[in-house]
């Protein structure tokens, strides 16, 4: 069980609602971080009254120790003071909920610490996994995931005695907000179209994935990493309803499966309350009430991104690494409306044909794939 924690993300959808569960449990907050978001920094610090408060971004930084003047939080600014607040020594559990490779290098710093992971953050599985689960089993550090279907997952294994008895994890999908769309369909559609999910309310960055299907695609390589199954042993199954949160097929044909609301306070409290299960003011799922459940195949030639990642996810090394810098640099021109929606796929694909990839990488050699991918992004010309 969880007493205090720092949040890397705070201001963002997971970190609010991290908070909003904190204090609920009656948790104590040590460390918040932040890219820019000066005024709700400010709100969360006046608030939550934690040791250590971030700014990423510099200036940001200055505008909030002016701010905060009149307070005894510490403000600190930069990406390594990141490291600062993953470490912080009165936290005994960090959650990752920054985006981005960006949160690599904190993780890695609160597991050689021995803090309990919160994994919000799926792209440092993605980029470096062998290296964060080796380092996690070295210093003896639990992962507990946060993403509603890692921690669905990670719930239907708690009575699962060994690994080998599992035949196939299934991650459900929404379908995002362009289900039954073809490829060619897609080519117009635009910022505010691709924003619209369906069943969540999330940050653009992950509700864009979740509209080309990448999102799926990250979480199939972070389960392979997480639960240390190959490729053969992780699918992805459309849901449209977003009740079934996941399922674990065994081999004797058993599937157990986690259902509940679309709701993120739910995994994120079992991640803070784990191995205990505490009460929760929200409404439980009724299901006399919910629609019909339904599955479908997913469209891989509709989202080419989900068939990318399991092509990265089979080649190994650095390809996770590149394509995932590539996808974040994609994303960011599109929610800059500088590329159009089949210019994400377009251009990771570009960078996938053009950056070398290493096959046994150092943490190097993945910081370095990232940075040609997302340079490759850049430089890509539409034929």
């Amino acid at each position: 069980m969880t007493n205090t924690i720092s949040i890397l993300g705070s201001t963002g959808s997971i970190g609010r609602q991290t908070l909003k569960v904190a204090e609920e449990l009656g948790l104590r907050v040590a460390a918040i971080t932040a890219n820019s978001s000066v005024e709700r920094m400010e709100e969360q610090v006046r608030k939550f009254r934690p040791a250590l408060a971030v700014m990423t971004d510099e200036k940001a930084a200055e505008d909030l120790k002016v701010r905060l003047a009149d307070t005894n939080t510490r403000v600190l600014g930069g990406f390594e003071a990141l490291c600062e607040a993953a470490v912080h020594p009165e936290a005994d559990t960090v959650v990752t909920a920054v985006v981005g490779m960006v949160g690599l290098k904190p993780t890695l710093a609160a597991i050689r610490e021995k803090k309990r992971i919160a994994l919000a953050n799926k792209e440092t599985l993605v980029c470096a996994g062998e290296l964060v689960m080796d380092a996690a089993d070295t210093w003896g550090t639990e992962i507990i995931p946060v993403d509603s279907e890692h921690s669905a997952i990670f719930q239907c294994l708690q009575g699962c005695r060994d690994r080998s008895e599992i035949r196939r994890l299934l991650l459900t999908c929404s379908g995002g907000p362009f289900f039954g769309k073809s490829f060619d369909e897609l080519e117009n559609m635009t910022r505010e179209d691709a924003l619209r999910h369906p069943n969540w309310t999330m940050g653009a960055k992950i509700t864009i994935d979740s509209a080309t299907l990448m999102n799926k695609g990250l979480e199939i390589i972070e389960a392979m990493r997480l639960y240390r199954l190959p490729l053969e042993r992780v699918d992805a199954i459309v849901h449209r309803q977003s009740i079934v949160h996941s399922m674990v097929e065994f081999k004797d044909g058993a599937v157990l499966a986690q259902l509940g609301t679309p709701d993120m306070r739910l995994p994120i409290r079992y991640a803070m309350t784990y191995p205990l299960r505490a009460e929760s003011a929200a409404e439980p799922l009724d299901l006399l009430r919910c629609p019909p459940l339904s599955f479908a195949q997913p469209d891989m030639d509709a989202f080419p991104c989900l068939r990318m990642a399991r092509e990265a996810a089979e080649e190994g090394g650095t390809a996770c690494a590149i394509l995932n810098g590539a996808n974040e640099e994609a994303v960011r021109l599109f929610l800059e409306k500088r590329i159009g929606f089949n210019d994400i796929p377009r251009r990771i694909a570009a960078a996938r044909a053009l950056v070398t990839v290493e096959k046994t990488p150092s943490l190097e050699d993945i910081l370095a794939a990232d940075a040609a991918a997302r340079r490759a992004v850049l430089e890509y010309q539409n034929p």
